[in-house]
């Protein structure tokens, strides 16, 4: 329709020009006059759309109202808690620390405290001393031979393609001046990466960067770019939260000629990873990948990242570790509610389970096969505050990443056009006309800063817990409501 819309549109501006000078003796009115006529009389006669034939030229105004509905409602009707996936409160959290702006709330809280999904932490009236700088985890098992120390908040899984050159290159120079990775996603390393912020590699169902003319796992291809020095550790992706038993999605309109060459795909195709690898096909298979991974980035952390759907096939992979003795170095833990430039409807609303009780099993059952203490937890859904960070860590994580989080710190507004190549923000399009708005040089330091900052409330909220580090963090810090009664997640 909305091409339909702009066709008509143009067709009626160069009518009216021409009747215009035809007619130029004529008043204004009757050329205007004129012109509507002939939208009318085109509207009558056309056969796609019902509201034309049936209300001709006032129908326009219903999909111009349609076209710039998603901005209408943003602007000036929703409120600060509302607005999907990510509030107006959440947005302006963001803003305001990337760019280091005023960062109080007036006024008391917007939220209904008496909600059924409402959560809060427990505080100490002896609160402990703020520590002076961010912990880091050292991510790496027995097997692994260059662990890496992470930071506690990084850049989640965003690939160049569903993200524009300037956007991963903001990102990875963000990542460099803060000390905090930049997940490649699953569209492969292209110089926009190579900025030299850290980098984690992850390896989809496509094998892009890695694979053959026919689409499998090439060894020597992915040997050669893990052992670049920015490589600092390789996450196989086995699902993501907004398309679980999907895979990824780029549409044609963004697949240009550059993105096709680092893929390994034909330019200007909608590119579709598998569902499912096509290097293994159980919990055993899936292991001894990871181990080949680790064998041919010579030794380099390497782990996986699934949103839980059949909680069975979680318990055969502990089982099968502790049969084989390969474990990964890290897991990463995808709830439904993640986000995606791309992907069929059904899957994002109603497929795999919400990052809460995801987070919550696969600690658990780590746990359970007294898996834990070897191999660490990333969590990668939704989180935007300190409190989001506070919250998971207690639950078992032991690092956050942010993909949407990061990507309002670039500048963007949740136009929602992330799938259409029309992002007005140029954070998700690669369309020249609109990627020039996107200043690099500006927008790095504003993934730095909300870096910094979230990090910085992150720490003052640990030492109104009363706790002295992150170890002594657990669930009974964090509370929920059950059968009307507030109980702690313990």
């Amino acid at each position: 329709m909305k091409e339909a819309l702009k066709f008509t549109l143009i067709a009626s501006i160069i009518f009216g020009i021409i009747i215009g000078i035809i007619l130029w003796p004529l008043p204004g009115f009757i050329v205007l006059a004129i012109l509507l006529a002939s939208i009318g009389f085109y509207d009558m006669f056309q056969k796609k759309h019902t509201i034309l034939r049936n209300f001709p030229v006032v129908g326009h105004i219903r999909f111009l109202l349609e076209m710039i509905g998603p901005e209408l409602h943003q602007y000036f009707v929703e409120s600060g808690t509302d607005g999907k996936p990510i509030d107006r409160n959440h947005r302006s959290y963001i803003y305001e620390r990337a760019k280091e702006e005023r960062q109080t709330h007036p006024f008391g809280t917007e939220l209904d405290i008496n909600h059924d999904d409402y959560k809060w932490m427990q505080h100490s009236i002896y609160p402990a001393k703020k520590m002076e700088r961010p912990p880091r985890v050292m991510i790496g098992g027995k097997d692994c031979r260059q662990p890496y120390s992470a930071s506690l908040f990084n850049i989640s899984a965003m690939s160049f393609g569903a993200l524009s050159k300037n956007a991963v290159e903001a990102l990875n120079l963000g990542a460099e001046a803060g000390g905090f990775f930049h997940d490649t996603g699953e569209g492969g390393i292209s110089k926009y990466h190579l900025k030299g912020g850290d980098l984690v590699w992850e390896i989809g169902t496509g094998y892009f960067g890695c694979r053959n003319e026919e689409g499998n796992f090439d060894a020597d291809k992915f040997q050669e770019k893990a052992n670049w020095e920015q490589v600092k550790m390789i996450e196989i992706k086995v699902s993501q939260g907004a398309k679980p038993g999907h895979g990824g999605v780029l549409p044609a309109a963004k697949n240009d000629a550059e993105i096709a060459e680092i893929r390994g795909v034909k330019p200007h195709t909608v590119v579709l990873s598998p569902p499912g690898h096509s290097a293994f096909g159980n919990a055993e298979g899936l292991l001894q990948f990871i181990q080949q991974l680790r064998e041919l980035s010579n030794g380099k952390p390497v782990g996986f990242k699934l949103a839980i759907g059949s909680k069975q096939e979680f318990v055969e992979i502990c089982e099968e570790m502790l049969k084989t003795g390969i474990k990964p170095d890290f897991i990463t833990v995808d709830g439904a509610e993640g986000g995606t430039g791309a992907a069929p409807i059904d899957f994002s609303n109603y497929v795999g389970m919400p990052w809460e009780d995801a987070l919550i099993f696969v600690v658990d059952t780590l746990n359970k096969y007294n898996l834990k203490q070897e191999i660490k937890v990333i969590t990668a859904t939704k989180i935007f505050t300190a409190f989001d960070i506070f919250k998971a860590l207690c639950i078992g994580a032991d690092v956050c990443n942010s993909a949407r989080g990061m990507m309002l710190a670039l500048g963007c507004i949740q136009a929602l056009k992330c799938n259409t190549n029309e992002c007005p923000t140029a954070v998700a399009t690669n369309d020249p006309k609109f990627v020039r708005g996107l200043v690099v040089s500006e927008k790095w330091k504003r993934v730095r800063n909300y870096h910094k900052n979230i990090l910085e409330d992150f720490l003052e909220l640990l030492a109104a817990s009363g706790c002295h580090s992150v170890e002594e963090m657990n669930r009974s810090l964090i509370y929920k409501k059950v059968d009307k009664q507030w109980v702690a997640y313990t």
